[in-house]
Protein backbone atom coordinates (compact mmCIF):
# COMPACT_ATOMS: atom_id res chain seq x y z
CA UNK A 1 0.00 0.00 0.00
CA UNK A 2 1.44 3.11 -0.69
CA UNK A 3 0.25 6.11 1.29
CA UNK A 4 2.20 9.01 -0.43
CA UNK A 5 5.67 8.18 1.00
CA UNK A 6 4.76 6.30 4.02
CA UNK A 7 5.89 2.89 2.75
CA UNK A 8 8.80 3.66 0.89
CA UNK A 9 11.51 3.08 3.31
CA UNK A 10 10.05 1.10 6.02
CA UNK A 11 9.55 -2.39 4.22
CA UNK A 12 13.32 -1.79 2.98
CA UNK A 13 14.79 -0.67 5.82
CA UNK A 14 13.52 -2.97 7.96
CA UNK A 15 15.84 -5.99 7.37
CA UNK A 16 18.92 -3.33 7.95
CA UNK A 17 17.88 -3.82 11.78
CA UNK A 18 18.77 -6.79 13.58
CA UNK A 19 16.69 -6.08 16.64
CA UNK A 20 13.62 -5.69 14.59
CA UNK A 21 13.74 -8.89 13.42
CA UNK A 22 12.99 -10.22 17.28
CA UNK A 23 9.61 -10.98 18.79
CA UNK A 24 8.26 -10.07 22.20
CA UNK A 25 5.85 -12.02 24.21
CA UNK A 26 5.62 -14.22 21.21
CA UNK A 27 4.55 -11.67 19.20
CA UNK A 28 6.81 -9.36 16.34
CA UNK A 29 8.01 -6.23 17.88
CA UNK A 30 6.72 -3.17 16.90
CA UNK A 31 8.98 -0.74 17.54
CA UNK A 32 7.27 2.61 17.69
CA UNK A 33 9.59 4.85 20.45
CA UNK A 34 12.63 5.96 18.27
CA UNK A 35 11.63 9.43 19.24
CA UNK A 36 13.34 7.90 22.93
CA UNK A 37 16.23 6.02 21.07
CA UNK A 38 16.49 4.44 17.71
CA UNK A 39 17.34 0.94 16.57
CA UNK A 40 21.11 0.40 14.68
CA UNK A 41 21.69 -0.98 11.63
CA UNK A 42 23.94 -3.91 10.85
CA UNK A 43 26.40 -1.58 9.22
CA UNK A 44 26.31 0.53 12.53
CA UNK A 45 27.24 -2.75 14.74
CA UNK A 46 29.70 -4.03 12.38
CA UNK A 47 31.92 -0.81 12.24
CA UNK A 48 31.75 -0.65 16.21
CA UNK A 49 33.05 -4.05 16.54
CA UNK A 50 35.53 -3.88 13.31
CA UNK A 51 37.22 -1.00 15.55
CA UNK A 52 37.19 -3.21 18.67
CA UNK A 53 38.75 -6.38 16.53
CA UNK A 54 40.94 -4.75 14.53
CA UNK A 55 42.02 -1.28 15.89
CA UNK A 56 41.29 -1.21 18.86
CA UNK A 57 43.73 1.79 20.44
CA UNK A 58 43.79 4.63 21.89
CA UNK A 59 43.77 8.49 19.42
CA UNK A 60 46.07 11.23 19.31
CA UNK A 61 48.57 9.63 21.35
CA UNK A 62 50.23 6.32 19.96
CA UNK A 63 52.87 6.97 16.65
CA UNK A 64 52.30 2.71 16.24
CA UNK A 65 49.93 2.06 12.79
CA UNK A 66 46.46 1.16 14.84
CA UNK A 67 46.87 4.02 17.18
CA UNK A 68 47.00 6.03 13.89
CA UNK A 69 44.19 4.30 12.30
CA UNK A 70 41.77 4.92 14.91
CA UNK A 71 42.76 8.30 15.02
CA UNK A 72 42.19 8.13 11.53
CA UNK A 73 38.54 6.24 11.30
CA UNK A 74 37.64 8.71 14.41
CA UNK A 75 37.99 12.00 12.62
CA UNK A 76 36.83 10.46 9.49
CA UNK A 77 33.59 10.25 11.69
CA UNK A 78 34.01 13.75 12.73
CA UNK A 79 34.60 14.74 9.11
CA UNK A 80 31.42 12.77 8.02
CA UNK A 81 29.20 14.63 10.59
CA UNK A 82 30.31 18.05 9.84
CA UNK A 83 29.34 17.54 5.95
CA UNK A 84 26.28 15.76 7.01
CA UNK A 85 25.09 19.33 9.00
CA UNK A 86 26.69 21.55 6.32
CA UNK A 87 28.98 22.61 8.88
CA UNK A 88 31.97 25.06 7.55
CA UNK A 89 34.78 22.94 8.91
CA UNK A 90 34.83 19.62 10.80
CA UNK A 91 37.26 22.08 13.65
CA UNK A 92 33.49 23.23 14.71
CA UNK A 93 32.12 19.48 15.59
CA UNK A 94 33.13 19.27 20.00
CA UNK A 95 32.13 15.27 20.45
CA UNK A 96 30.15 15.04 23.54
CA UNK A 97 28.52 12.08 25.08
CA UNK A 98 25.00 13.39 24.14
CA UNK A 99 22.87 16.36 23.37
CA UNK A 100 22.02 17.45 27.17
CA UNK A 101 26.12 16.99 27.84
CA UNK A 102 26.26 19.74 24.49
CA UNK A 103 24.04 21.92 25.66
CA UNK A 104 25.14 22.21 29.71
CA UNK A 105 28.48 22.79 28.00
CA UNK A 106 27.30 25.93 26.36
CA UNK A 107 25.50 26.75 29.36
CA UNK A 108 28.54 26.51 31.70
CA UNK A 109 31.17 27.24 29.13
CA UNK A 110 29.75 29.85 26.94
CA UNK A 111 26.95 30.91 29.36
CA UNK A 112 29.24 31.17 32.81
CA UNK A 113 31.77 33.74 30.68
CA UNK A 114 28.69 36.23 29.30
CA UNK A 115 25.87 36.16 31.28
CA UNK A 116 25.07 38.00 34.43
CA UNK A 117 23.06 40.43 36.08
CA UNK A 118 21.06 42.20 34.33
CA UNK A 119 20.98 39.41 31.15
CA UNK A 120 18.12 37.23 29.77
CA UNK A 121 17.97 33.63 28.40
CA UNK A 122 14.69 33.04 26.04
CA UNK A 123 13.80 29.20 26.38
CA UNK A 124 10.41 27.82 24.99
CA UNK A 125 7.74 26.63 26.76
CA UNK A 126 8.19 22.85 24.93
CA UNK A 127 11.98 22.54 25.50
CA UNK A 128 12.96 19.16 26.86
CA UNK A 129 14.33 19.55 30.33
CA UNK A 130 18.08 18.99 29.12
CA UNK A 131 17.15 22.85 27.46
CA UNK A 132 15.81 24.33 30.37
CA UNK A 133 17.29 23.02 33.59
CA UNK A 134 21.10 24.01 32.36
CA UNK A 135 19.63 27.37 32.30
CA UNK A 136 17.84 27.84 36.04
CA UNK A 137 21.27 25.96 37.38
CA UNK A 138 23.26 29.01 35.67
CA UNK A 139 20.24 31.26 36.71
CA UNK A 140 20.97 30.76 39.88
CA UNK A 141 24.30 31.17 39.97
CA UNK A 142 24.64 34.09 37.70
CA UNK A 143 21.44 35.88 38.36
CA UNK A 144 20.66 37.02 34.83
CA UNK A 145 16.16 36.54 34.15
CA UNK A 146 15.04 33.29 32.08
CA UNK A 147 12.45 34.21 29.87
CA UNK A 148 9.52 32.16 28.02
CA UNK A 149 8.03 31.45 24.65
CA UNK A 150 4.45 30.03 25.16
CA UNK A 151 3.17 27.65 23.21
CA UNK A 152 -0.62 28.29 21.02
CA UNK A 153 -3.34 25.81 21.26
CA UNK A 154 -2.41 24.31 17.65
CA UNK A 155 0.79 22.86 19.26
CA UNK A 156 2.84 26.30 17.14
CA UNK A 157 4.98 28.84 19.57
CA UNK A 158 3.12 31.68 20.01
CA UNK A 159 5.62 34.45 18.52
CA UNK A 160 3.21 37.30 19.09
CA UNK A 161 5.46 38.67 22.18
CA UNK A 162 8.89 37.88 20.25
CA UNK A 163 10.24 41.31 20.41
CA UNK A 164 9.95 42.18 23.84
CA UNK A 165 10.88 38.70 25.24
CA UNK A 166 14.47 39.12 22.84
CA UNK A 167 14.87 42.64 24.24
CA UNK A 168 17.91 43.04 26.41
CA UNK A 169 18.04 38.64 25.83
CA UNK A 170 21.76 37.31 25.06
CA UNK A 171 20.72 34.20 23.71
CA UNK A 172 17.65 32.03 22.51
CA UNK A 173 17.15 28.72 22.99
CA UNK A 174 14.69 26.60 20.92
CA UNK A 175 14.11 22.93 20.12
CA UNK A 176 13.97 22.59 16.44
CA UNK A 177 11.19 19.76 16.94
CA UNK A 178 9.39 18.87 19.90
CA UNK A 179 10.25 15.78 21.04
CA UNK A 180 6.21 15.59 22.36
CA UNK A 181 3.96 17.69 20.18
CA UNK A 182 6.36 17.01 16.87
CA UNK A 183 6.09 20.41 15.86
CA UNK A 184 8.81 21.49 13.51
CA UNK A 185 9.40 25.47 15.23
CA UNK A 186 10.59 28.11 12.40
CA UNK A 187 14.01 28.19 13.54
CA UNK A 188 15.84 30.42 11.03
CA UNK A 189 12.60 33.22 11.83
CA UNK A 190 13.65 32.85 15.58
CA UNK A 191 17.64 32.58 14.49
CA UNK A 192 16.66 36.19 12.52
CA UNK A 193 14.99 37.94 15.17
CA UNK A 194 17.34 36.98 17.98
CA UNK A 195 20.16 38.07 16.13
CA UNK A 196 18.52 41.84 15.18
CA UNK A 197 18.29 41.69 18.89
CA UNK A 198 22.03 40.90 19.88
CA UNK A 199 21.03 37.60 20.91
CA UNK A 200 22.89 34.08 19.99
CA UNK A 201 20.82 30.98 19.21
CA UNK A 202 21.09 27.55 20.61
CA UNK A 203 19.43 24.76 18.75
CA UNK A 204 17.90 21.47 20.13
CA UNK A 205 18.15 19.34 17.09
CA UNK A 206 17.61 16.08 18.66
CA UNK A 207 14.45 15.40 16.97
CA UNK A 208 15.40 17.11 14.06
CA UNK A 209 18.66 16.06 13.01
CA UNK A 210 17.33 12.43 12.54
CA UNK A 211 14.19 13.35 10.46
CA UNK A 212 14.82 16.19 8.10
CA UNK A 213 17.95 17.59 5.83
CA UNK A 214 19.93 19.80 8.26
CA UNK A 215 22.22 22.59 7.36
CA UNK A 216 23.04 24.35 10.25
CA UNK A 217 24.36 27.74 8.15
CA UNK A 218 20.83 27.92 6.40
CA UNK A 219 19.07 27.51 10.06
CA UNK A 220 21.36 30.78 11.15
CA UNK A 221 22.07 28.73 14.38
CA UNK A 222 24.92 30.01 16.61
CA UNK A 223 25.30 26.37 18.58
CA UNK A 224 23.29 23.17 17.90
CA UNK A 225 23.06 19.79 19.45
CA UNK A 226 22.43 16.45 18.53
CA UNK A 227 22.61 12.70 19.62
CA UNK A 228 23.81 9.68 17.89
CA UNK A 229 21.26 7.13 19.33
CA UNK A 230 18.41 8.80 17.82
CA UNK A 231 19.93 9.27 14.14
CA UNK A 232 20.85 5.16 14.01
CA UNK A 233 23.78 5.61 16.03
CA UNK A 234 25.29 4.11 19.34
CA UNK A 235 24.41 5.75 22.84
CA UNK A 236 26.98 7.55 24.26
CA UNK A 237 28.01 9.78 21.46
CA UNK A 238 26.36 13.29 20.61
CA UNK A 239 27.47 16.31 18.79
CA UNK A 240 28.12 20.19 19.69
CA UNK A 241 28.49 22.25 16.56
CA UNK A 242 29.70 25.58 17.18
CA UNK A 243 30.72 28.59 15.22
CA UNK A 244 34.47 28.68 15.44
CA UNK A 245 34.61 32.06 16.76
CA UNK A 246 32.82 31.32 19.77
CA UNK A 247 34.35 27.73 20.95
CA UNK A 248 37.94 29.81 20.31
CA UNK A 249 36.66 32.22 22.87
CA UNK A 250 34.97 29.97 25.32
CA UNK A 251 36.97 28.51 28.51
CA UNK A 252 37.16 24.45 28.37
CA UNK A 253 34.41 22.80 29.67
CA UNK A 254 36.43 20.07 31.32
CA UNK A 255 39.98 19.38 32.81
CA UNK A 256 42.31 16.92 32.09
CA UNK A 257 43.85 15.15 29.05
CA UNK A 258 43.74 15.93 25.28
CA UNK A 259 42.38 19.36 25.62
CA UNK A 260 45.77 21.06 26.59
CA UNK A 261 48.76 22.24 24.65
CA UNK A 262 51.17 22.61 27.83
CA UNK A 263 50.81 22.41 31.75
CA UNK A 264 53.08 24.20 34.12
CA UNK A 265 53.05 24.43 37.50
CA UNK A 266 51.53 28.32 37.31
CA UNK A 267 48.82 27.45 34.21
CA UNK A 268 47.54 25.75 31.22
CA UNK A 269 47.51 26.21 27.80
CA UNK A 270 44.16 24.97 25.99
CA UNK A 271 44.40 22.66 22.89
CA UNK A 272 42.70 24.02 19.48
CA UNK A 273 39.41 23.31 19.21
CA UNK A 274 37.91 21.29 19.06
CA UNK A 275 39.98 19.04 20.98
CA UNK A 276 39.62 21.89 23.78
CA UNK A 277 36.43 20.66 24.54
CA UNK A 278 37.17 16.88 24.72
CA UNK A 279 39.69 15.89 27.24
CA UNK A 280 39.99 12.60 28.15
CA UNK A 281 39.69 9.47 26.13
CA UNK A 282 36.53 9.98 23.82
CA UNK A 283 34.30 7.14 23.00
CA UNK A 284 36.05 6.10 20.11
CA UNK A 285 33.86 3.10 18.49
CA UNK A 286 30.78 5.01 19.52
CA UNK A 287 32.52 7.79 17.33
CA UNK A 288 33.21 5.64 14.73
CA UNK A 289 29.36 4.20 15.21
CA UNK A 290 28.15 7.36 14.72
CA UNK A 291 29.82 7.81 11.76
CA UNK A 292 28.55 4.41 10.15
CA UNK A 293 25.09 5.87 11.33
CA UNK A 294 25.91 9.05 9.16
CA UNK A 295 26.50 7.33 6.23
CA UNK A 296 24.00 4.87 6.64
CA UNK A 297 21.49 7.92 6.54
CA UNK A 298 23.10 9.08 3.49
CA UNK A 299 22.80 6.29 1.60
CA UNK A 300 18.94 6.25 2.20
CA UNK A 301 18.76 10.12 1.40
CA UNK A 302 17.45 12.74 3.86
CA UNK A 303 15.06 13.73 1.41
CA UNK A 304 13.81 10.24 1.19
CA UNK A 305 13.80 9.60 5.19
CA UNK A 306 11.92 13.28 5.34
CA UNK A 307 9.13 12.21 2.41
CA UNK A 308 8.93 8.64 3.97
CA UNK A 309 7.81 10.04 7.59
CA UNK A 310 5.21 12.93 6.35
CA UNK A 311 3.72 10.15 4.18
CA UNK A 312 3.48 7.74 6.90
CA UNK A 313 2.18 10.03 9.58
CA UNK A 314 -0.39 11.58 7.68
CA UNK A 315 -1.12 7.49 7.31
CA UNK A 316 -1.21 7.19 11.42
CA UNK A 317 -3.18 10.53 11.80
CA UNK A 318 -5.84 9.27 9.13
CA UNK A 319 -5.65 5.85 10.68
CA UNK A 320 -6.43 6.35 14.30
CA UNK A 321 -8.80 9.28 13.56
CA UNK A 322 -10.44 7.19 11.64
CA UNK A 323 -10.64 4.12 14.41
CA UNK A 324 -11.45 6.05 17.38
CA UNK A 325 -12.32 9.37 16.63
CA UNK A 326 -12.71 12.10 19.63
CA UNK A 327 -11.95 9.36 21.80
CA UNK A 328 -7.93 9.30 21.12
CA UNK A 329 -6.52 12.93 20.71
CA UNK A 330 -2.84 13.80 19.07
CA UNK A 331 -1.44 16.39 20.48
CA UNK A 332 0.14 18.76 18.44
CA UNK A 333 -0.50 20.30 14.73
CA UNK A 334 -2.82 18.69 12.30
CA UNK A 335 -1.03 19.06 9.27
CA UNK A 336 1.62 16.26 8.65
CA UNK A 337 4.15 18.71 6.80
CA UNK A 338 4.30 20.72 9.84
CA UNK A 339 5.35 18.45 12.39
CA UNK A 340 7.08 15.01 12.43
CA UNK A 341 6.24 11.65 12.99
CA UNK A 342 6.10 11.95 16.99
CA UNK A 343 2.25 10.88 18.37
CA UNK A 344 1.33 11.94 21.88
CA UNK A 345 -1.75 10.75 22.88
CA UNK A 346 -4.14 10.85 25.46
CA UNK A 347 -6.41 7.95 24.61
CA UNK A 348 -10.19 8.01 26.55
CA UNK A 349 -9.68 8.27 30.52
CA UNK A 350 -6.81 5.31 30.47
CA UNK A 351 -3.94 6.17 31.72
CA UNK A 352 -0.87 6.54 29.93
CA UNK A 353 1.53 3.97 32.13
CA UNK A 354 -1.55 1.38 31.62
CA UNK A 355 -2.06 1.63 28.11
CA UNK A 356 1.52 1.48 27.11
CA UNK A 357 1.51 -1.73 29.44
CA UNK A 358 -1.38 -3.01 27.29
CA UNK A 359 0.57 -2.26 24.09
CA UNK A 360 3.37 -4.05 25.61
CA UNK A 361 1.62 -6.72 25.61
CA UNK A 362 1.00 -7.15 22.00
CA UNK A 363 4.30 -6.38 21.06
CA UNK A 364 4.13 -2.66 20.43
CA UNK A 365 6.88 -0.74 21.54
CA UNK A 366 5.60 2.88 23.00
CA UNK A 367 6.92 6.09 25.47
CA UNK A 368 4.58 6.75 28.56
CA UNK A 369 5.04 9.55 31.25
CA UNK A 370 6.06 13.12 30.69
CA UNK A 371 9.07 13.25 28.14
CA UNK A 372 11.32 15.10 30.04
CA UNK A 373 8.87 18.30 29.59
CA UNK A 374 6.83 18.73 32.56
CA UNK A 375 6.33 22.78 31.86
CA UNK A 376 4.76 21.25 28.30
CA UNK A 377 2.68 19.27 30.08
CA UNK A 378 1.24 21.51 32.55
CA UNK A 379 0.60 23.96 29.77
CA UNK A 380 -1.29 20.89 27.92
CA UNK A 381 -3.10 20.01 31.03
CA UNK A 382 -2.24 16.27 31.41
CA UNK A 383 -0.14 14.20 33.65
CA UNK A 384 1.77 12.56 30.90
CA UNK A 385 1.11 11.00 27.35
CA UNK A 386 1.61 7.84 24.97
CA UNK A 387 4.12 8.57 22.79
CA UNK A 388 4.55 6.60 19.30
CA UNK A 389 7.20 8.06 17.21
CA UNK A 390 8.10 6.57 13.44
CA UNK A 391 11.44 6.27 11.89
CA UNK A 392 12.98 4.33 8.38
CA UNK A 393 11.89 1.45 9.48
CA UNK A 394 8.32 1.74 9.87
CA UNK A 395 5.74 1.27 8.11
CA UNK A 396 1.76 1.23 7.70
CA UNK A 397 1.96 -2.38 9.65
CA UNK A 398 3.36 -0.95 12.36
CA UNK A 399 0.57 2.22 12.39
CA UNK A 400 -2.40 -0.68 11.98
CA UNK A 401 -0.48 -2.92 14.44
CA UNK A 402 -0.82 0.11 17.03
CA UNK A 403 -4.56 1.32 16.07
CA UNK A 404 -5.27 -2.64 16.65
CA UNK A 405 -3.38 -2.54 19.95
CA UNK A 406 -5.07 0.78 21.38
CA UNK A 407 -8.70 -1.43 20.41
CA UNK A 408 -7.49 -4.06 22.59
CA UNK A 409 -6.72 -1.62 25.38
CA UNK A 410 -10.15 -0.11 24.97
CA UNK A 411 -11.73 -3.55 25.63
CA UNK A 412 -9.31 -4.01 28.37
CA UNK A 413 -10.33 -1.10 30.21
CA UNK A 414 -13.80 -1.09 28.96
CA UNK A 415 -16.25 -0.69 32.19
Amino acid sequence: MSVGGGDRLGPQTKAHFPLLGRQVRGRPIVYLDSAASSQKPRSVLDAMNSYYETINANVHRGAYEIAAQATEAMEAARTAVARFVNAPSADEIVFTKNVTEAINLVARSWGGANLGPGDAVVVTEMEHHANIVPWHIMAAEKGFELRWIGVGPDGQLDLSDLDRLLDGAKLLGVTAMSNVLGTLNPVRRLADAAHDAGALVLVDAAQYVPHLPTDVQALGADFLGFTGHKMCGPTGIGVLWARAELLEAMPPFLGGGEMILDVRKDGFLPNHIPHKFEAGTPPIAEIVGLGAAVRYLDGLGMDRVREHEVGLTAYALRTLQDRYGPELAVHGPSEPACRGGVLSMSFRDIHPHDLSQVLDDRGVCVRAGHHCAKPLMRHLGVPATTRASLYVYNDTADVDALADALGAAGEFFAP
